[in-house]
């Protein structure tokens, strides 16, 4: 371990009356359940090797760089200021201003854009899958199935003149929404993600369902956007009953029955929402950050990754502490 300069000591042993924040103790919760040594062998084979010129930044140190990115939702520069401005994040990182600078913007970027080239969003999303069955987190025999929009700018006042091409517009009750879906299909009884699938936002939510499930299920929810999809079900997964919501309303006339058993599959269905609340509420994945729907799959992947390890949080510490 390296000697301690003065500028990081100054951080923890002049400060007297310091008390840990919550942005401390999710960080020290992520450091404890985070399977880093797995996460980097995911990424080793396309990270650049010490050769002749300057060696390159530690593969750990940048992934747990880009993790401060989603886990704050930081934008490549902001997330260079907020690695100077912050002692906790250096502390996570493992920067010591006495020592070394913060990566610079450009490095970050170069980095999120070496996991973008090479798909690595999605094989970071299906490492901590097998990590967290390796935990004993077992893939169940129910699914639910669900899909959220990710807004895009819908404003022609750029460069191109022009909107993202592989963003569309949908429409949801009365409203026009411009951007992505993401799609994703969560375990009835963990309430994890197991799979995903990104599109623009006017695919039908149908369409990528045969994709969200694992084919062992017993049981399929989701709501109404998924009614009368018992062959697309059975493609997949031939043992399944369908209980996805159904319509309640015919001609006007609401059949009460129908909106009662509605209304107890939504105590297992709404488990989906959790999902997207730490994805979209947490994580501030409410909107695109990037152009094209690679970039953004990409990050969508990453956050459903993290999205994972924080929902199993108290199992995943309490697994360390033994």
């Amino acid at each position: 371990m390296k000697q301690q300069t003065l500028a990081m000591a100054a951080d923890q042993t002049f400060e007297n009356y310091r008390k840990p924040t919550r942005r401390d103790e999710f960080l020290k919760t992520m450091e404890a359940i985070v399977p880093w040594t797995a996460l980097c062998k995911v990424i080793e084979p396309h990270y650049p090797r010490a050769g002749n010129g300057r060696p390159p930044i530690g593969l750990e140190r940048m992934l747990r760089i880009h993790f401060i990115q989603h886990w704050f939702n930081l934008a490549d520069l902001a997330c260079e200021e907020a690695l100077y401005d912050s002692a906790s994040l250096r502390r996570f990182v493992g920067i010591d201003l006495g020592r070394e600078p913060v990566p610079d913007s450009t490095t970050i970027t170069k980095f999120r854009k070496l996991l973008n080239d090479n798909k690595l969003g999605e094989a970071l999303f299906a490492q901590v899958g097998g990590e967290l069955q390796a935990r004993g987190f077992k893939v169940n025999t129910g699914t639910i199935v669900d899909a959220t929009i990710i807004g895009a700018p819908s404003s022609t006042k750029n460069a191109d003149k022009a909107r993202d091409p592989d963003m569309h517009q949908t429409r949801k009750g009365n409203q026009w929404y411009f951007g992505m879906k993401l799609h994703i299909g969560v375990d009835s009884q963990s309430g994890l993600a197991h799979s995903a699938v990104v599109t623009a936002a006017n695919v039908h939510d149908k369409h990528p369902l045969p994709d969200l499930l694992h084919g062992s299920e017993q049981r399929v929810y989701g709501d109404s956007a998924y009614a009368s999809q018992k062959t697309l079900i059975a493609g997949k997964a031939p043992n399944a009953k369908d209980f996805t919501n159904q319509r309640t309303r015919y001609a006007g006339i609401i059949d009460e029955a129908v909106r009662a058993k509605n209304r107890n599959k939504s105590k297992i269905r709404s488990r989906v929402e959790h999902v997207f609340g730490v994805v979209k509420r947490l994580w501030g994945f409410g909107k695109v950050r990037y152009r094209g729907l690679q970039k953004n799959a990409t990050r969508a992947f990453t956050a459903l990754a993290l999205a994972n390890i924080f929902l199993a949080r108290q199992r995943l510490m309490a697994l360390v502490r033994l």
